[in-house]
């Protein structure tokens, strides 16, 4: 069974996403975290980055997405950002958690995420 895993934590990004109208005028921010299972045997041997997930790109891809088009739901955000992290050929699964700290709850609460799982 492999246990190697690289992480990406509190990655932010601001969006328009949410199902209330002013959400979608104002935006607000979001924070996403991503943990994929890899085989980095080969790029510990040779040291190379070419062999393993370049995390600075899957950092970037996840805020792209969440800079992108709106949808209703954080629910949507994490499956398509985890659709794009197993676009990587390296990549055997991943977990993606989508936080929005400011969303409009009506009470003190401390977080608001979603997490899907995605396996190739």
């Amino acid at each position: 069974m492999m246990t190697d895993r690289i992480a990406v934590r509190g990655i932010e990004a601001f969006g328009y996403h949410g199902v209330l109208p002013e959400e979608r005028k104002n935006g607000q921010l979001f924070v996403v975290d991503l943990e994929v299972r890899t085989d980095v045997s080969d790029a510990a041997a040779t040291d190379d980055l070419a062999k393993t997930i370049d995390y600075s790109l899957l950092a970037k891809e996840a805020a792209s997405i969440v800079q992108g088009e709106p949808h209703d739901l954080i629910e949507t955000l994490a499956v398509l950002i985890a659709q794009q992290v197993l676009t990587h050929d390296r990549v055997s699964s991943v977990e993606v958690t989508v936080h929005k700290p400011q969303a409009p709850v009506g009470v003190p609460f401390a977080d608001v995420a979603v997490t899907v799982e995605r396996v190739r």
